[in-house]
């Protein structure tokens, strides 16, 4: 399945007891209309508040009674407004959401203008200082490539004799001009750290509005201690656009 969400009323993806997620409530919803439990695996567990356009969900039901129509058909009703399924098809033998995965693409929307817009409320996150956008797009460089992203995501809470790596590819990240105040952040990698995008788009947006110079990026990264970054930006700007396969 291709799904899209609105991810203010859920607490994340990925399934979470006690608290409403994305996942949990297609679950839910494809148990009702297939008749059976489901287990869903996403491409990406976007966080509480992280929107999604192109999310890709799989799960195994019996073929011989699967109808693909009345499944999409059922969920959106269920589902709506929040959770909308664009898209849903027999997949090939071993196709696995997030295994099979190349690149997860996410976008992030940021509004540079004085005047908020309420359109656009829901989905960016209004700056009111204006940026530098050669600025941005000089620190972005930085970012590409293969590094240990340790300064750029929260560490995952394990164990102390745990090692887990956070080096991550980024293949590309670019800003784009919009229009109108309008600028999105789009960054393509082979997988991400737990909150990577938001703390890069919060360290960025420091060095458009003159708060850190964009040479400093680089030594960020290689700093590899999360306190050389800067805050999170906001959860409702970013959206996992597109997976790629």
């Amino acid at each position: 399945m291709t799904v899209a969400y609105d991810g203010r009323p859920f607490s994340g993806f990925a399934p979470n007891v006690g608290v409403r997620t994305v996942a949990g409530t297609l679950a839910w919803a494809l148990g009702r209309q297939l008749r059976h439990p489901v287990h869903l695996t996403g491409a990406g567990r976007t966080d509480a508040g992280v929107h999604a356009w192109g999310q890709v969900v799989t799960f195994a039901t019996p073929a011989a009674t699967f109808d693909p129509v009345a499944v999409q058909r059922s969920l959106n009703a269920l589902c709506r407004p929040s959770v909308v399924v664009r898209e849903i098809a027999v997949a090939e033998p071993g196709f696995d959401a997030r295994r099979s995965a190349r690149a997860r693409r996410y976008r992030y929307t940021i509004l540079n203008r004085p005047v908020p817009d309420p359109f656009l409320a829901a989905t960016s996150w209004h700056v009111r200082t204006p940026l530098d956008l050669a600025a941005l797009r000089q620190a972005t460089d930085p970012v590409v490539g293969e590094h240990d992203f340790t300064s750029l995501c929260r560490r995952p809470r394990v164990g102390a004799d745990v090692s887990v790596s956070l080096v991550r590819t980024v293949l590309a990240a670019r800003w784009v001009d919009l229009g109108a105040g309008v600028l999105r952040f789009e960054i393509d990698a082979t997988a991400f750290c737990h909150q990577m995008v938001r703390t890069i788009v919060g360290t960025l947006v420091d060095v458009g509005r003159g708060r850190r110079r964009a040479s400093e990026m680089l030594a960020v990264i290689r700093a590899r201690d999360r306190s050389q970054a800067s805050d999170l930006a906001p959860a409702h700007g970013l959206c996992l656009w597109e997976v790629l396969y």
